[in-house]
């Protein structure tokens, strides 16, 4: 069994906090989910959860236009710089404080970092050939509060930074004679948003009270006259770095900050100078309805809106013309972002973790996502491994698709918490199990609920278990202490098991009999026979309270996860112990920030409270309240491997030791209420309390594992924890492909090969350097004639990419005829061989049909406008000979001409 497992992604968490970005292209959504940040791809229907991770959760990111670099920064200013081709950490950086936003200039040179009162401009990472991939080159100082957004303009001559004091200031990215700052008031709260208009200086400016206002400069990006340079040395570090002050050149300041300066002394002194053209006013509906984000399309001057009550409006800008107002949710909307061409609007709300992309012009959504409201509490695989279904604390169950990592259906049938949820034997019923006292099934075919099983007298369910054939389901009270046995085809009550004397904590199936194992608190493990008058077969005494229990694949052992720590292995058939595991140390919890026990004292009282056997059922994986998850050799009863599920110190239970600089004299500053006004309230934690004190305005999740489950297929598990539904799988992206390996494949010897005529060697190592334009160079010349041989030549391995690149260069290319010929000897070639892959290459098969689709759309009204021309042409023709021979008459070769040319003129028509 290999335990090369890696995190491969995170689901049932889709935005959590932090700004949008849109790619280049604006196919893709980039999304903070906590201290991990994942792609969504729109145009594949895929998510990608990049294996990167900060130390507390991501606050802003920063893309880099050519969209190779990625700045991400967490709640404490620590800045981590990701490569997102090799999915990389390239560098890490201090920002020492809180950071509001970054923003890379459009040409890629530079970024500007607010935090506090300053706007810091940094060098460009990869530009300049420094050892330090930071280095500052202007400070600039102005606000008197925190600054919240930065604009650039298009050519990057200039910056724009709006601030909590209201004010909004202009500030030279270079040194300009006639521009180093501008300061812009006239608003009465928060400047939210600030947008400089395509190639030019004018604003706009929006606040959070819902209030636009319109700037106009008198000075063109042109017109900006250049400086001499100082004389001063070359900057690497923030102290010795270039300052601009508002006091600068002797200025005074106050005129400056405040932007109103006599305009007979502005005249004289050639200064740029702004003046408001406008100012709106938004239709806010409801009391206390703030303006929260905003976004601004240059392009087609669409501005978006979002506010508190969960509303955005979408406004033309400069003449503030509504164009559509709609309500997505009611909680606030946190973040916007307006992709490249305009026409996909995407929308982040924090209190619900939802994910909306949506399409303006038509009205309908690309996408919408959300993940649990609250955390997570079970899973279960399909039997195919395709299909991860999760019950959450908000009574809702969510199927997500692995191999997209989307929700596609959420059943929300229940009104209480979800505790247990499993497929059937086919993959095409889902059981779930809740606090509400029901069990639901429900149909994947019709999405909906067709059986609800409940009991005589109303009681919690805790845990959920169906047999083998799917015909008997079991789920155990919690308050009345029994078993409770239906039938799923009649969803008639056949059995209450009784007999345990405590809550039942789990159950679980024999696959390969009708057997029965419960587990209670009751210190006992009671096997009972289905087929055999509902009987107690056999009675295991335990150690401790009994919190999991499960069978191995062949039924022929038993584990069972008790309090003290424990995993204990059974003979069913004998009911004799046959090993133990103490893994109470190997949990490891962390020290909560009011404990007042050191974490290895914490740990004493810590368990495992899931449980589940690998597919060839030679190692168990455990988990339970840590960040750990435990895989272990039941054979030699030994710790295989450990996973940290976590490193997100935003969650509680994360410090392995007392940080000393968050104690007082007075006690811990997590005692203290951050979010309340005099400083006074303490909020202490119940004796049992996980979630924090909902009452408080500030708490932090305690970290743990609910749920694990190895896949069918045994190349992954799956973990439902405080961070989401996490995937680990054994990385089976690298294919070894013995061709050509050395040193010697180059684009110098791809272009040799091709001069010599071997097309299938050179497409091959074209496609190993991954080269786009060089892919293309060589498909380009290959003869039309040798299409259909290099095909039959081309190793099975390239052909799915050869087919994915055909489908993105479609789009673009004027050579339609050529590629898709490529498209059908390949189709043709390889169908049989592509249709086992079929889950796999979907997404590329839908691309390419989508690209073919389009061209045929565009030829077909490009010759329906021909011959509509044509029949025209025609028709006035005609009409001119009618009007002719009215007239006058006609000699007989004017006549002949006539007909002749009339004839010709039909035959085009006919042709075309």
């Amino acid at each position: 069994m290999k335990f090369a497992y890696k995190f491969s992604n995170l689901l049932g968490t889709v935005y959590r906090h932090g700004n949008l970005n849109f790619s280049h292209d604006g196919n893709s959504v980039i999304s903070p989910v906590g201290n991990r940040i994942s792609i969504f791809d729109l145009k594949n229907n895929k998510s990608e959860t990049l294996p990167v991770a900060t130390t507390k959760n991501i606050t802003c990111v920063g893309l880099s236009p050519d969209e190779n670099l990625a700045i991400l920064v967490d709640e404490d200013g620590a800045a981590v710089l990701v490569s997102l081709i090799t999915r990389a950490v390239l560098h890490h950086f201090h920002f020492h404080k809180p950071v509001q936003c970054v923003r890379f200039s459009p040409d890629g040179r530079k970024f500007v970092v607010t935090k506090d009162n300053v706007a810091l401009m940094y060098h460009a990472p990869g530009k300049r050939r420094e050892f330090n991939a930071f280095v500052l080159d202007k400070s600039y100082y102005g606000p008197y509060d925190e600054t919240t957004c930065i604009d650039w303009t298009d050519d990057s001559k200039c910056f724009v930074v709006g601030s909590k004091d209201m004010t909004t200031w202009v500030f030279g990215a270079e040194r300009w004679a006639n521009l180093v700052y501008y300061s812009l008031g006239g608003h009465k709260d928060v400047i939210v948003g600030c947008f400089f208009e395509e190639d030019s200086l004018d604003l706009y400016t929006v606040s959070q009270d819902g209030a636009l206002s319109v700037w106009q400069c008198d000075t063109e990006l042109e017109g900006l006259k250049p400086r001499p340079p100082k004389q001063t040395p070359t900057v690497h570090t923030e102290e010795d770095a270039e300052v601009v002050k508002c006091d600068e050149y002797r200025v005074p300041r106050g005129e400056e900050i405040r932007g109103n300066a006599n305009s007979q002394e502005q005249e004289g002194s050639g200064k740029v100078k702004y003046r408001r053209q406008g100012k709106y006013f938004f239709n806010k509906e409801g009391e206390f309805n703030n303006l929260t984000s905003a976004a601004f399309h240059k392009k087609t001057h669409i501005l978006v809106t979002g506010f508190a009550s969960g509303i955005f409006h979408l406004h033309e800008l400069p003449e503030f013309n509504l164009i559509h107002t709609l309500s997505i949710s009611d909680q606030r909307i946190a973040s916007i972002s307006i992709n490249s061409m305009g026409d996909w609007i995407a929308f982040g709300c924090a209190g619900l973790g939802q994910l909306l992309v949506w399409e303006w012009q038509s009205e309908s959504f690309v996408l919408k996502q959300q993940g649990h409201f609250n955390n997570m509490v079970a899973l279960a695989y399909s039997p195919d491994g395709q299909y991860i279904a999760t019950g959450g604390d908000d009574g809702k169950v969510k199927v997500w698709n692995t191999s997209s990592g989307f929700c596609f259906v959420t059943f929300t049938d229940h009104t209480s918490s979800v505790t247990a949820v499993t497929f059937n034997s086919t993959g095409f019923v889902i059981v779930s199990a809740s606090l509400d006292g029901t069990v639901r099934a429900f149909d994947l075919h019709r999405y909906r609920n067709f059986r609800t099983f409940t009991s005589p007298r109303p009681t919690q369910f805790s845990c959920l278990a169906i047999d083998a054939s799917g015909e008997i389901v079991s789920a155990g009270s919690q308050g009345s202490f029994e078993v409770y046995i239906w039938s799923m085809q009649t969803g008639r009550l056949l059995e209450v098991l009784a007999g345990h004397e405590g809550p039942i904590s789990n159950l679980s199936f024999n696959p390969v009999q009708g057997i029965l194992a419960s587990a209670s608190w009751d210190k006992t493990v009671k096997i009972w026979d289905m087929y055999d008058s509902w009987k107690t077969k056999e009675t295991l005494m335990l150690t401790s309270d009994a919190l999991a229990v499960t069978y191995r694949a062949d039924g022929k052992e038993l584990a069972v996860a008790t309090l003290d720590g424990e995993i204990s292995f059974w003979d069913p058939q004998n009911a004799v112990q046959t090993g133990s595991i103490v893994g109470r140390h190997d949990l490891q919890m962390g020290r909560k920030e009011v404990d007042k026990i050191t974490a290895k004292q914490a740990a004493k009282g810590k368990s495992f409270t899931s449980l589940c056997y690998s597919a060839d059922g030679q190692s168990i994986l455990a988990g339970g309240q840590s960040k750990f998850v435990c895989i272990y050799n039941v054979r030699e009863q030994i710790l295989m491997k450990k996973f940290e599920i976590s490193c997100n110190h935003s969650l509680d239970a994360m410090e392995e030791y007392l940080d000393r600089r968050k104690m007082t004299e007075f006690g811990s500053l997590a005692l203290i209420d951050e979010g309340a006004g005099d400083g006074d309230a303490v909020t202490l934690c119940l004796p049992g309390v996980r979630k924090g004190d909902m009452s408080s305005r500030h708490f932090k999740p305690e970290i743990r594992v609910t749920c694990l489950r190895f896949s069918p297929t045994g190349r992954s598990w799956a973990a439902t924890s405080t961070e989401g539904l996490l995937i680990h799988s054994l990385d089976s992206r690298l294919v070894f492909d013995p061709f050509n390996l050395d040193l010697n494949v180059t684009p110098s010897s791809v272009r040799r090969q091709m001069r010599q005529h071997e097309h299938t060697d050179a497409i091959v190592q074209a496609f190993r350097l991954n080269e786009k334009k060089l892919i293309q160079e060589v498909l380009e010349n290959v003869p039309y004639a040798e299409i259909e041989v290099v095909c039959t030549l081309l190793p099975d391995l390239y052909v799915e990419k050869l087919l994915n690149f055909i489908a993105t260069t479609l789009e673009s290319s004027r050579h339609l005829q050529f590629y898709l010929t490529w498209t059908l000897r390949l189709l043709k070639l390889h169908g049989q061989k592509l249709k086992a892959r079929s889950s796999t290459i979907l997404p590329m098969i839908q691309s390419l049909q989508k690209s073919i689709q389009r061209h045929l759309e565009d030829i077909s009204k490009l010759c329906d406008w021909n011959r509509y021309n044509i029949r025209y042409a025609l028709a006035m023709s005609k009409q001119r000979g009618t009007k002719r021979s009215a007239e006058k008459p006609v000699s007989e070769d004017e006549e002949s001409d006539e007909a002749a040319n009339e004839q010709s003129t039909e035959e085009i028509g006919m042709q075309i």
